[in-house]
């Protein structure tokens, strides 16, 4: 029996001749290959029911095992020992025809690689082929390698063969490109996805192949080559390779992250604490540290943005923390990191570190753009949400500090400048010089956002705040607005949607306008209540929106329902219909029909009428019959 590690193929050169770990340990059978069960379970159903199809799609990112995926059903497909003659997902045992299928050379399982022979030519020989019985072997199999890269006349060309092939021909396609194949051939395939293999799985695929190479390597070693090859055995392996041939001895994560340019994982940790507790030179003096031994500026940044995501995920997937690829101490800290920080701070920052990945890799100095990119972050840390600054901006207008009316300006009077004074200016004011110490602008230290508080707390809110280690101040949005009871609108006057439209216009609410006209249909109307159907067109969140902004907009809560009634056709649905009707009248005006006549191809756009026009404030001069009266009738009189 045959064993799918170490075996050695005749390659030019000799027994001798080193080969890549990809190659040397290529799995020869299902038993062989990893994190793709379902696929093997379904192939060995197919097999022992005898339901094989004629063509196989196997899809997949680089790396995963499709073409080798392809020589192992060719090998399952024209399986034959002494004691079997049938197609056997079991290969366990040497078959007649294994060996050659393994090495690429049997006459009867022919590979193409599309990239390379795209034509029309190209297919019309493999059909020719397909028409002669095999050699040797029960199926002629065709494996066509990134079939995607075929051209249009070539798909063509395959499509009734690969409809209707004959009884002895297996087609076994290949790529990476799924969705550029075209779905007539995809129709007439058996498809499998294979997965991206599990970063635990990798690991241990790495440490078992490490220990048939006679090789010791650390259980952080192989998680680190596991996650730099993204999924694919066979970027692991090619990673694993030059790690062996990097190290003198014992394969340790240091020297991976040497070769790799990567960075300490818990020095990420410490740096990404340092940016959101503000301290940005101990942030920029880590950078520059982890660079000095070799850490790539695009990696370390992309590294804190995969922290970021995995400290966010935790806080919603507290149980992804599991996940055996993530060591003990990113599971300790990033918990208590999730718990500290905001959804909105966590979020801002992976905003700000996805583009400041880019600018770093367009940058002249990448680490120059990278410490830009850390003090952004850290003056950022502890900024305000827009919502807190306005409820700052409202509280500092109802309690101006002491000094913030100017010299010499009076109550409601401006200064010289044209800038407010007074109350509004001493807001204005005092808000501006907030923003600049958080933000740091004119190089002032960054302070603690306070929050606002009520009437009744204004004397505890005087006193100073702590700035916390991390900017963990950031309370999350209230989740609905609160009407504003201080400017309650008379709601006896709105008779109809249209008068909520203009209500809409009027405050300058360009969504709720939307909404109203495009969106609802009216089913009754009883303010503050409305009972609408909504428009094929309309988002669900819809009802939420117009109940919202009606409640602030007149400071009465407003209940918005929905109705299966089909009530009656929207304003934009109105609006549309009387349009048509104006076209039609206008196109059967006799005066208007006589001008169409009199130039042909002519057509009406649009219809305005009187009332539209004076409206607009565009109404026509009225003549002037006077005069008229006034000019003269005999022309020949001078």
């Amino acid at each position: 029996m045959s064993s799918a590690f170490g075996d050695e193929d005749n390659v030019q050169g000799g027994p001798t001749a080193y080969r890549v770990l990809a190659r040397k340990y290529r799995p020869k059978d299902f038993s062989d290959l990893i994190g793709q069960e379902a696929m093997v379970q379904t192939l060995s159903n197919a097999f022992e029911t005898s339901r094989i199809a004629q063509a196989y799609m196997l899809t997949g990112v680089r790396g995963v095992g499709k073409t080798t995926t392809a020589r192992i059903l060719a090998r399952a497909l024209n399986y034959q020992t002494e004691a079997s003659d049938q197609p056997n997902i079991d290969l366990s045992e040497d078959g007649i025809h294994c060996p050659m299928i393994l090495e690429g050379r049997h006459p009867d399982v022919l590979e193409m690689d599309a990239a390379s022979n795209t034509g029309i030519d190209d297919i019309r020989d493999l059909i020719s082929s397909a028409q002669y019985a095999p050699t040797s072997a029960r199926y002629k199999v065709f494996i066509i390698d990134e079939v995607h890269m075929l051209s249009k006349a070539a798909f063509n060309g395959l499509l009734k063969t690969l409809e209707e092939p004959p009884s002895h021909v297996k087609f076994i396609f290949a790529t990476t490109e799924i969705r550029k194949v075209p779905v007539t051939v995809l129709s007439r395939c058996q498809r499998f996805d294979l997965r991206r293999i599990a970063a635990d799985l990798l690991a241990s695929h790495m440490k078992k192949v490490s220990g048939l190479e006679g090789v010791s390597i650390t259980d952080d070693a192989a998680a680190l080559i596991a996650r730099a090859g993204e999924g694919s055995a066979r970027d692991a392996l090619s990673i694993l390779d030059q790690a062996i041939a990097h190290a003198t001895g014992e394969v340790q994560a240091d020297a991976v992250r040497t070769m790799l340019g990567l960075a300490d994982r818990t020095r990420i940790i410490d740096l990404f604490e340092q940016i959101m507790g503000g301290d940005i030179a101990s942030a920029l003096g880590e950078l520059k540290a982890q660079y000095d031994v070799g850490a790539d500026p695009s990696v370390v940044l992309a590294d804190l943005a995969t922290f970021t995501h995995f400290a966010t995920r935790l806080k919603f997937v507290p149980q992804a923390a599991e996940d055996a690829s993530v060591s003990e101490e990113e599971r300790t800290r990033g918990l208590a990191l999730s718990q500290k920080l905001s959804t909105r701070v966590l979020g801002r920052a992976w905003q700000m570190l996805l583009k400041g990945g880019q600018e770093v890799s367009m940058a002249r100095d990448p680490l120059a753009a990278a410490e830009m990119v850390l003090i952004r972050l850290a003056h950022a840390s502890d900024l305000p949400s827009p919502e807190q600054a306005i409820d700052q901006l409202k509280h500092l207008a109802n309690n101006p500090p002491a000094d913030s009316t100017p010299a010499g300006g009076g109550n409601g009077a401006s200064s010289e400048n044209g800038a407010p004074s007074g109350i509004a200016g001493g807001a204005t004011q005092a808000i501006s010089q907030s923003t600049i110490g958080a933000t740091g602008t004119l190089g002032a230290e960054p302070t603690a956002y306070q929050a606002p508080s009520t009437t009744a707390e204004t004397e505890a809110q005087q006193q100073p705040y702590t700035k916390p280690q991390l900017a963990v101040s950031n309370p999350e949005p209230q989740a609905s607005a609160q009407a504003d009871m201080s400017k309650s609108v008379d709601l006896s006057q709105f008779k109809n949607l249209t008068d909520l439209v203009k209500l809409a216009e009027k405050n300058r609410d360009l969504r709720l306008k939307n909404a109203l006209r495009n969106d609802v249909r009216l089913v009754r109307f009883a303010p503050p209540s409305l009972n609408v159907a909504l428009t094929d067109t309309a988002d669900h969140t819809v009802v939420q929106l117009i109940s919202e902004q009606l409640s602030k907009i007149t400071g009465t809560r407003w209940m918005v329902s929905t109705s299966n009634e089909a009530g009656e056709p929207s304003l934009g649905e109105q609006e549309k219909q009387a349009r048509s009707q104006q076209l039609s009248e206008a196109e059967s005006n006799p005066t208007v029909a006589a001008l169409m006549s009199a130039f042909p191809g002519s057509k009406i756009v649009d219809v305005r009428l009187r009332e539209d026009i004076e409206d607009t404030g565009l109404a026509p001069v009225e003549e002037d019959t006077d005069a008229e009266q006034d000019l003269p009738t005999n022309f020949d009189d001078d």
